[in-house]
């Protein structure tokens, strides 16, 4: 299992990993609207191609609804 702090910029013209923070947050921008969880859903397609896991493995814990989040990768 692993966690990953994400601060997600939304309605970005391609999904792409966009670097780091200092605190080693990684920055995310994924080419979706922040309406009706289709940025979350988006988020979770996009993690799930770049780290080469399944959607189910990957689990939001915190920030729903804000650009910060916390995002689990179950094994």
């Amino acid at each position: 299992m692993a966690v990953y702090k994400i601060k997600v910029i939304v309605g970005a013209p391609k999904s792409e990993i966009r670097g780091y923070l200092a605190d080693g947050t990684m920055k995310v921008a994924i080419n979706a609207a922040p309406e009706k969880g289709k940025a979350n859903l988006a988020l979770k397609n996009f993690l799930a191609g770049e780290l080469k896991v399944k959607k189910a493995q990957i689990e939001i814990i915190s920030g729903e609804t804000s650009r910060a989040k916390l995002v689990k990768i179950n094994n």
